[in-house]
Formats: C-alpha cells, sequence, structure tokens
C-alpha cells in the first residue's frame, strides 16, 4: 500500500463547510422532489397518483437498497488512511458497483412475472424496464457517493445529489408542458439515475474517485455490503417505499390511497431527505468518533427531536390548508393525520441515525437486523383490523422501535 501525494489523503475532517455544502444540495433535491409531487399532483387525479406514488416508491425502494453500496464504500473508504492501493487483497467499488448493478436489473426484470402484478396496476411493462434500468445506474451512482464521502470530496458529493434532482425535474416539467401524462413521470422518476455518467465526463475529482480502491478483497466488500444493502432495503421499505408496502397490504388504494400516499411523503421529506442525502457525513462523523459513538448520537438525535416537534406542530396547524392550496382541494387530509405522520417520520429520522451508527461501527449483522425488524413489524401492524390511515400511523410510529432498540443493544455491546 503506498501512501498518496499532497492532496489526496483519504477521509478529511467533517466541517462546517463541508455539512453546509451537503446541506445545500439537500435542499434543492429536497426541492426539486417535491416539485415533481407537486406537478404529478396537479397533472394527475388522486387514483392516478396512487398509481405514480407506488412507482415513486418502488424505485425509492430498491434506489434505497442500492445506498448499501454507499455505506460500504463510506466506510471502506473512510477507514483507511490512503489513496493507492498497490499491493495485497484490493477491491475497485465502481467496478462492483456495476456488476452488481447489471446482476439487480436482471433479477429484477426475469422475475417480475412473480411480483409486478401485485405492484403495478398500469404500465406494468414499462414501469418494469424503466425500475430495472434505473436500479443498475442507482448502483453506479450509489457507489461513486460512498467513494466521494469517504474521500471527503464533499462538494462533488453534493454536485452529484443534484445533477440527479435536476433531470428528475426536468423531465417532470416537459411531462407537465407537454401532456405526457402517468408514462411522463414514471420517466421523470428514474431519469436521475445517469447523473453519474455526466459528473464522470466533466469532473476530473469524480474520475479520480471512480479509480479509488480499497485494501481488502472483493469477497470481504462484497460481504459487507451485503448486510448494508439487506439494511438499507429494508429501511428503503420504510422511507421511500412505503407506498409499495401500503399497495401489497391493503390491495386496491383508489383515491383515499392517494391522498395518503401523498401526506406520508410530504411529512417525511422534510426530515428524512436530509438524513439520507447526509448518510456519508453521518457515517463518517461516526468513524471518525469510534471511541465513543453512542455519545456521539445525542448531539444529531436533539437537532432530529427539536427539528421534529416544530414539524409535528406546523403539520397540525397549518398543514392542510397548505397541500389544499398546492395540491387542489381533493387533497384534503386532517391536521391531526398529518401530525401523526409527522411523528412517525421522526421515529423513522432515529432509527436512520442509530443505524448509521452501528454500520460505521461494522456491526452489519445488528445494522441488518434492526432495519429488517423495524419493516417486519410495520408490515405486520399494517395489517391491523383498522382503517387505511390508523394502519398507517401506527405501522409508522411504532415499527421503528424495535430498530432502534437492537441498533442501540449493539452500539453498547461494541462500547464494552
Amino acid at each position: 500500500m503506498r501512501v498518496a501525494g499532497a492532496g489526496q489523503v483519504r477521509g478529511a475532517a467533517i466541517t462546517r463547510g463541508s455539512v453546509a455544502r451537503v446541506g445545500v444540495a439537500t435542499a434543492i433535491s429536497a426541492l426539486c422532489g417535491y416539485a415533481v409531487l407537486y406537478l404529478a399532483a396537479r397533472d394527475l387525479d388522486p387514483a392516478g397518483f396512487s398509481v405514480f406514488g407506488v412507482f415513486w416508491g418502488a424505485f425509492g425502494l430498491v434506489g434505497g437498497a442500492a445506498y448499501g453500496l454507499l455505506q460500504e464504500a463510506t466506510r471502506e473508504v473512510r477507514s483507511t488512511g490512503h489513496v493507492e492501493v498497490t499491493e495485497g487483497p484490493q477491491t475497485h467499488p465502481m467496478r462492483v458497483g456495476a456488476g452488481l448493478g447489471v446482476v439487480a436489473a436482471t433479477v429484477m426484470a426475469v422475475t417480475a412475472p412473480l411480483w409486478a402484478p401485485h405492484v403495478f396496476s398500469e404500465s406494468r411493462a414499462l414501469s418494469v424496464i424503466l425500475l430495472s434500468a434505473g436500479l443498475a445506474g442507482f448502483c453506479v451512482h450509489a457507489t461513486l457517493l460512498g467513494l466521494h464521502a469517504g474521500l471527503g470530496n464533499w462538494g462533488q458529493y453534493g454536485g452529484l445529489m443534484v445533477t440527479d434532482a435536476v433531470i428528475r425535474v426536468v423531465v417532470a416539467a416537459a411531462t407537465f408542458l407537454l401532456g405526457w401524462g402517468l408514462l411522463g413521470f414514471l420517466w421523470a422518476t428514474v431519469g436521475g439515475a445517469v447523473g453519474w455518467v455526466l459528473l464522470l465526463l466533466v469532473s476530473p475529482a469524480a474520475r479520480m474517485a471512480a479509480r479509488v480502491r480499497t485494501p481488502r478483497g472483493t469477497g470481504t466488500f462484497l460481504a459487507g455490503a451485503a448486510h448494508s444493502i439487506a439494511a438499507a432495503g429494508a429501511s428503503a421499505i420504510l422511507v421511500m417505499g412505503f407506498p409499495v408496502l401500503l399497495k401489497a397490504t391493503s390491495g386496491e388504494l383508489g383515491a383515499a390511497g392517494g391522498v395518503v400516499i401523498l401526506a406520508v411523503t410530504l411529512t417525511r421529506a422534510p426530515l428524512l431527505v436530509p438524513l439520507t442525502a447526509m448518510q456519508g457525513n453521518l457515517i463518517a462523523h461516526f468513524v471518525d468518533h469510534r471511541g465513543h459513538r453512542l455519545k456521539a448520537l445525542i448531539a444529531p438525535a436533539l437537532v432530529v427531536l427539536m427539528l421534529g416537534a416544530v414539524g409535528v406542530l406546523a403539520a397540525w396547524l397549518v398543514g392542510p390548508w397548505l397541500i389544499r392550496v398546492a395540491f387542489g382541494a381533493a387533497y384534503t387530509p386532517a391536521g391531526s393525520l398529518l401530525a401523526w405522520l409527522t411523528a412517525g417520520a421522526v421515529a423513522i429520522a432515529l432509527l436512520t441515525l442509530t443505524g448509521a451508527a452501528t454500520v460505521a461501527a461494522a456491526q452489519h449483522r445488528a445494522y441488518s437486523i434492526g432495519w429488517v425488524g423495524a419493516t417486519a413489524a410495520s408490515a405486520a401492524l399494517l395489517s391491523l383490523p383498522l382503517d387505511l390511515e390508523q394502519r398507517t400511523v401506527i405501522a409508522l410510529l411504532c415499527g421503528p422501535v424495535v430498530g432502534i432498540a437492537v441498533h442501540l443493544a449493539a452500539l453498547a455491546r461494541a462500547g464494552r
């Protein structure tokens, strides 16, 4: 292993400037996401929006699973002090990400007859094709994000996020203006998955990051990534893919389902979009504080709780009015529903924090068990004999508690 030259030291410290850069990129990405949802809701009726919402959630689910590659690449690069690996076992993360993307897309397409009829009620063939191709691209996207996070290239990290988001909103705006309807919004959902190609074409720093190798064998990298992908997939069900879980446990959603999906998406985005985007920062932070990770959890958890309390109050008081003004009278959720869904988003945000600390501690098994347990609990709660709104609130509030307990127990054992 050879030490890199000046300016190439891996793992630059987390600074206010780096957090600010990612924060700005996150804000832009969130606004673009809101813009896509706004355009879709204005262009489609609630029943049509529920179809779009399920596809949006499905891509969020598979893309969220691909974020396991981001987590493992970040941890591997951040835990090592050198850029250039010239001897011994080594892994080229970008090649691994590309290979996994192709394999995952192929498996998804081949198995589509088994699951697609239960998920997509319209444009089934196109949905499967777009979902498979989007997943392949997003695996490379997530790996490149992880390499940037490990290297401390926060400007490039944010640039890749923004490129993805801007491509989506451009396609959605064209769909709205040209009347492409539901199909156009399906294309908009996955359009950003090619953003990494554009960044590699224009950025020398991105090309340098793409060439980085990590100092362990590919099998070791894949073993860690497998746990991270399993956990990220489970987390994605709760964070982005919840409409898919709702559809799978409720059957036909209709107009009422469209209202609930929009409410869930809008109430969780202010907290969970930034946290998801800042996974690289969080994992790097917990790696840097490897001696006292439980203590390092306190400050970000307090920030989440304070922001969440403000969000719950705002959702209750002004949420229904904002949604009615922005999306039309067909979307009229109650203030109490919005407040409870926001509280559920806080629970998932705390689970995201404990998960980042757990994966930074290389507690891959506990990390995946925590997220899978939370998802299984939420799915079971969605089967309760209650109406759609009540089941949704209970599942989002109580399911994450299972995962938080698993993560905290693992971190306590690792500390001892």
